[in-house]
Order: structure tokens, then C-alpha cells, then sequence
């Protein structure tokens, strides 16, 4: 989306055949080869960019994985600390070592983070509390930022249809029913694409002038009205009905 309105845009990823596919993809993008979890890539990936376009106006950091369901007692702390590496701390240091160039130009920075980060997600504790820090960090740095004039926001996205949704919908016992429930959990009663995040991202890019520090859920209701939250082994009590 970014590309298509006339921006000059840089991707990364650490895979570099799926960086240079979606390179040949998007015309007007350049993809560099980076690991966010490795600050000497990130610095790499800076000093090129700048290098090539001489000022950098927007960070959008995108990196992030959705492990598979697991009940809190099968997660183990290493895979929390590797999670948080990615979803957290991968955000941190982009967005540090990159604020110097922001600040000369007045960019922003947008984070994306997730809905359940607000909400909850059933049998996805450190999906969720990633997450959660993610948009918290948001709210913190655009409180330091703002006497540099850059704007920190950032995007929650609800049920967006990727590879990723794609493929833990397959590792549930009947995906077709999976991909169903995603789809009638919007009020809208579809999931999201991709082009809606980057839509919005391009929104806070280039228009949301006066918006710093704040959340716009891309989710298309879903967090809107009531729902049955409770499974068939909660203790259920009952109000009494006078007859």
C-alpha cells in the first residue's frame, strides 16, 4: 500500500527468498536482509536505507509470530524469552536505532500489535502478553517523543487472513470449522486482508498529522457487543428466576 502511494519503502525479513519474491512483487520496494532479533542487522538495515534514500520517515515495525494454541502449562520459559525477542524486543530496538533519523525528519513510527493484546486470547498467554507490552510501548514513546515532533502509534489488528492464520487453522481438528468461526466473529462478517492493515498504515503514515500514542484496531467489530465466553467445564451459576 505504502508503494502504491508514491512511497519509497524498504522490507526486511531474515528470509531472504521470500524477501526478494515479495520484492519482484511490490515494484517500488527494495528488500534488505535483516533479523530484528539481532541488533547488528537492525543497525545494517538503518545505515543502508539511509544510505539509499538519505532520510528515513517511517518505521512500520511488522515482525512478529503467533505460536500455536497452548495451555499455560505447556508453554515453557524459553519459548516465552524467544517470543518476546521477535514480538517485543525486535519492536524496541528498530524503533531506538532508528529515532535519531526520525527525529531529523519529524517522521513516526508505527507498531503493530494485536487485539487480544487488549482483549485476551484464550491458550495464547505469551502471544498476548507480547502484545500487550507492544501497545503499551507505543503509548510510552510517543509521550517521549513528541518534544522531537515524531508520533508514535499503533495498529490491532483483529482476524487478518494470512499464511500464518492459514496454517494454525490447519493444526486444528476440523479447519474448515476454524476458518468459519474467525470469519462470523466480525460483525462485518468477513476476516480482514492485508491490504486493510496497510491501508491504515499508510493512514497514519500520511494523514493522522495529529494522532500520537494511539491504538486503531483493524478488526472489523470483533470486539464489539456480547458472546458466549464460558466452555462447557466452567462452573456456571445461574441467577434464580422467581416463578
Amino acid at each position: 500500500m505504502a508503494a502504491e502511494s508514491g512511497a519509497q519503502v524498504v522490507i526486511c525479513d531474515k528470509n531472504e527468498l521470500g524477501g526478494q519474491a515479495l520484492e519482484q512483487e511490490l515494484p517500488g520496494t527494495v528488500f534488505l536482509r535483516c533479523d530484528v532479533t539481532q541488533e547488528e542487522d537492525v543497525r545494517a538495515l538503518l545505515s543502508e536505507t539511509v544510505r539509499c534514500f538519505g532520510r528515513l520517515d517511517c518505521v512500520v515495525n511488522n515482525a512478529g509470530y503467533h505460536p500455536p494454541p497452548q495451555r499455560p502449562e505447556e508453554t515453557s520459559a524459553q519459548d516465552f524469552r524467544q517470543l518476546l525477542e521477535l514480538n517485543l524486543l525486535g519492536t524496541y530496538t528498530l524503533t531506538k536505532l532508528a529515532l535519531p533519523h526520525l527525529r531529523r525528519s519529524r517522521g513516526n513510527v508505527i507498531n503493530i500489535s494485536s487485539l487480544v493484546g487488549a482483549i485476551g486470547q484464550s491458550q495464547a498467554v505469551p502471544y498476548v502478553a507480547t502484545k500487550g507490552a507492544v501497545t503499551a510501548m507505543t503509548k510510552a514513546l510517543a509521550l517521549d517523543e513528541s518534544q522531537y515532533g515524531v508520533r508514535v502509534n499503533c495498529i490491532s489488528p483483529g482476524n487478518i487472513w494470512t499464511p500464518l492464520w492459514e496454517e494454525l487453522a490447519a493444526l486444528t481438528p476440523n479447519p474448515m470449522a476454524t476458518v468459519r468461526e474467525g470469519t462470523l466473529a466480525q460483525p462485518l462478517g468477513r476476516m480482514g486482508q492485508p491490504a486493510d492493515v496497510g491501508a491504515a498504515a499508510v493512514f497514519l503514515a500520511s494523514e493522522a498529522n495529529f494522532c500520537t500514542g494511539i491504538e486503531l484496531l483493524v478488526t472489523g467489530g470483533a470486539e464489539l457487543g456480547y458472546g458466549c465466553k464460558a466452555h462447557g467445564s466452567t462452573p456456571v451459576e445461574a441467577p434464580q428466576i422467581p416463578s
